[in-house]
């Protein structure tokens, strides 16, 4: 059997690009969304760069979980999307892209370990490689002893651990993540959302070079992410964004609730 360092490795591209520095993996300019005759998105310019974790803030129903379909390629059929630019990572002309929504959606019928075995199924690993992969992702996350409870058997903090480790299975190179703890109560979302900076920056995401990361909190903002870009009008805009690495936490934070 591999280790655990030889697996995880396998899945992490050479270098880690500084978190800003990067190239862009995301580039979006002038993107115009309507839904039923009505525009949700006007005019969003958005650049997410290799290494980066990005939040997109702002109030609920503003369009937030909308602009992340519309990256993952998953808006509704009558969804009008124009845009002058709309890059995102691609490997053979398909999305290079893994969408994980509001709700852990864990199968009920999988347990920890078969739930995230998903992820390699969706990316075609022979079977005993994506079961060793997933038992050595559920480790690094702290669910070792976890891998064959079923669902209802877990907490809301490892639910969520499971499903991000099921995206993360899936091997995409940008990662969404549309308020993955946002049913969570305040200590947990805390801890998980340590949990997920940590494994950031320390290689356990595997092959995602950047998170886009969806969330109306702006403490959970300014503790997880590099730079936020805040949606806010109607329809919906980006009208501020804050480099909480560059203006330091009390100046984002201070920027993002003056714009929302």
């Amino acid at each position: 059997m591999s280790s655990s360092a030889d697996l995880l490795a396998a899945d992490v591209a050479d270098g880690t690009p500084i978190p800003g520095q990067g190239e862009p993996l995301v580039d979006v300019r002038g993107l115009t969304v309507s839904l039923g005759g009505r525009e949700v998105l006007g005019d969003v310019d958005l650049t997410v760069r290799d290494g980066e974790l990005v939040a997109v803030l702002g109030a609920s129903g503003c369009g937030k979980s909308t602009l992340l379909r519309v990256l993952a390629g998953l808006e509704p059929r009558v969804a009008r999307v124009a845009a002058d630019v709309l890059d995102v990572p691609r490997t053979g002309g398909a999305r290079d892209v893994a969408w994980m929504p509001q709700h852990d959606a864990l199968l009920p019928w999988r347990r920890a370990l078969g739930n995230v075995v998903l992820g390699g199924e969706v990316r075609r690993l022979p079977r005993a490689e994506r079961r060793e992969r997933a038992a050595v992702l559920l480790a690094r996350f702290g669910l070792a002893d976890s891998l064959r409870a079923w669902p209802h058997e877990l907490s809301g903090g490892m639910r969520q651990r499971v499903a991000v480790a099921r995206t993360v299975l899936a091997g995409r190179r940008l990662l969404l993540l549309d308020e993955p703890f946002g049913a969570l109560d305040a200590l947990t979302r805390r801890r998980t959302g340590a949990w997920l900076d940590e494994e950031r920056r320390t290689g356990g995401l595997g092959r995602t070079r950047a998170v886009v990361l969806v969330t109306h909190d702006v403490e959970e903002a300014v503790a997880l992410a590099d730079r936020v870009a805040v949606l806010g009008g109607s329809p919906a805009g980006v009208v501020a964004v804050a480099d909480v690495a560059e203006l330091g936490v009390s100046s984002a934070r201070r920027t993002m609730l003056a714009s929302l």
